[in-house]
């Protein structure tokens, strides 16, 4: 795993909230956003992300955290964006060191996460042809990886030796139906990451002065 993933991984683990999310489950969350039929406002889901509890302040420290963290987090989804316009998508998926199997459940987790944001967007978007088949494929996959699949134990698991190629294929599929639907909008990382710093923090440019003094 690259070093930057690593660094997000380790940041995700230590956010004050009762059950931070696993960097497989923030990969499969910033999916579901990209491909969601409605466009959601950065603000709400870092929320998500963070568990800001007060008067919408994320929990760092320190201001130039928060700037690295809204990158990384950006930086990755842009990245997951620019993989799916490719028809190249390359989850973060988790491996079980025991045995080699793939965790790929804890991102369609994350990615569920994603969908209870806008739950009647998807439902509404279902209905339309180019929507109805990889929505019913990608309902298959949460019933499985929530235990709830009508599938037997021996059908359950001879599903998990194509479990991987099915999630991508369906998740290009939601894409491309996403993508026919309307503009995909990049995140403003600038924006975002000034939005979190006053005007008396340390400027994120590394001056030392204050940013009102500086580049705020």
């Amino acid at each position: 795993m690259p070093s930057r993933f690593r660094r997000l991984d380790g940041a995700l683990a230590e956010l004050p909230v009762e059950e931070p999310m696993l960097l497989t489950e923030l990969d499969g969350f910033l999916t579901g956003l990209i491909v969601c039929p409605e466009p959601i406002p950065v603000d709400e889901w870092m929320t998500v992300i963070w568990g800001v509890e007060v008067d919408g302040v994320p929990p760092f420290e320190d201001p130039l955290d928060v700037q690295w963290f809204v990158k990384a987090v950006a930086a990755r989804r842009d990245e997951i964006a620019r993989d799916l316009s490719r028809d190249k998508l390359q989850p973060i998926l988790d491996v079980d060191e025991r045995d080699g199997e793939v965790l790929w459940e804890y991102w369609v987790d994350g990615f569920s996460d994603a969908i209870a944001l806008r739950p009647d967007a998807w439902g509404g978007a279902a209905a339309a042809a180019e929507w109805t088949d990889p929505w019913q494929r990608l309902l298959a996959l949460i019933a499985i990886a929530r235990g709830e699949s009508e599938l037997d134990s021996v059908e359950v698991n001879a599903f998990q030796d194509r479990a991987v190629a099915e999630l991508k294929d369906t998740i290009q599929c939601l894409y491309a139906a996403r993508a026919h639907a309307g503009e995909m909008k990049p995140i403003a990382v600038d924006a975002i990451a000034a939005a979190k710093i006053g005007r008396n923090d340390p400027c994120p440019c590394g001056s030392g002065k204050k940013r009102k003094h500086c580049c705020g």
